[in-house]
């Protein structure tokens, strides 16, 4: 079995405008997911440091960031970050570039974790309907084009206010959905922009958001968490 989650951490910014790395942490760990997919995981200017310092991710919680970052303080590609538990072993992983007015990209990883690999995909898609769709289209080329098939998790902020058409069509005609629920906005959920996608040979055995005093105080946005069975 395995515990996924995904989690738009708004640069650990929460809803009382405080930047607090610590209390972000606090809901990964009350989630307790196996794999996490992050957006919004490196501060916007300067640098573009991690949002969440690496002693602090090393010393309060399981888990060890992916290496995907281009530049040596960042934990993420665009703000894209995969978190995995530390006995976890990274395969492979990559960046993927996607077609967009601002900067925007998706990270790729393949991970063997309690004896199975399966490929993580983490997304944060644009506010525009037109320009997620191509990145939709992007990403599933991208998971298609892979020399070899493992089953899959795609996981991320569509920014899709929808409840159909559009990318999660696309999305949906290669993938199903894991019914999370509404995740936006963390003091009030009125729509599930935050989604978990998966292959075949992957079954959905239980999902949710996760609503914590916490996570409504820590993000704008509540982690969503889904619960796999990989044959």
């Amino acid at each position: 079995m395995l515990l996924v989650a995904s989690y738009n951490i708004r640069k650990a910014i929460g809803t009382d405008r405080r930047r607090d790395p610590q209390r972000t942490l606090e809901v990964l760990n009350e989630v307790g997911a196996d794999v996490v997919a992050l957006q919004e995981a490196d501060r916007r200017f300067g640098e573009r440091a991690s949002a969440i310092p690496p002693h602090l991710l090393d010393e309060h919680s399981p888990y060890k960031p992916v290496g995907l970052g281009v530049r040596s303080a960042s934990m993420g590609f665009h703000g894209n970050a995969i978190l995995v538990r530390k006995e976890a072993e990274v395969l492979h992983c990559r960046n993927l570039h996607l077609p967009a007015i601002e900067p925007r990209g998706a990270v790729m990883a393949d991970v063997r974790l309690h004896g199975a690999e399966f490929r993580v995909v983490g997304m944060h898609l644009d506010l525009s309907g037109l320009w997620r769709r191509r990145q939709a289209s992007a990403i599933l080329e991208h998971l298609e084009g892979q020399e070899r098939w493992l089953p899959a998790v795609l996981m991320g902020d569509l920014n899709e206010w929808r409840t159909s058409g559009g990318c999660l069509r696309d999305f949906g005609h290669h993938l199903r959905f894991a019914r999370t629920g509404r995740s936006f906005h963390a003091r009030r959920p009125v729509a599930e922009l935050d989604r978990i996608m998966v292959s075949d040979r992957v079954e959905i055995v239980d999902c949710g958001t996760h609503r914590s005093a916490t996570a409504r105080r820590a993000s704008d946005h509540l982690p969503v968490w889904a619960r796999l069975s990989l044959s």
